[in-house]
């Protein structure tokens, strides 16, 4: 397979998900991700380290989003190689009063046209730390 195949096609699988995820399709965001799925999270809190598996990675990604009444605020851009697709995001994280704007990097392999692996890169990973910590 060519590099150019390979970059399309995780063009294509990022394109997927971001349009899902704006315009809030849910059903169709869970099918973005392969059953092998791992979710990686960096910092220093409960949800640091590897999640592997769609069911667990989703499991943890309902957590966070209630913990933090995450919200995605905008794609600023998403792009592809043939190796890796990369989408940087803005969401606001809530909690009581404190409400956050926070810009985010995740790092995506994709295997049989689905996500297959996101590590995710915080600009502010202290306030997140804070936020997943509470």
């Amino acid at each position: 397979m060519s590099a150019e195949a390979t970059q399309a096609e995780n063009l294509a699988a990022v394109k997927r998900y971001c349009d899902a995820w704006r315009s809030g399709n849910f059903a169709a965001l869970r099918d973005c991700y392969h059953d092998e799925f791992s979710l990686h999270y960096g910092g220093n809190n409960p949800f640091t380290g590897v999640h592997q598996g769609k069911a667990r990675s989703l499991e943890v990604l309902a957590k966070v989003s209630v913990l933090t009444k995450r919200k995605l605020l905008e794609i600023v851009d998403y792009m592809a190689g043939p190796e890796r697709a990369t989408v940087i995001v803005r969401e606001s994280f809530e909690r009581g009063t404190e409400r956050v704007e926070l810009e985010r990097v995740l790092l995506y392999t994709v295997k049989d046209g689905k996500l297959h692996h996101c590590w995710l890169f915080d600009t502010d990973q202290k306030t997140v730390d804070r936020f997943f910590s509470a």
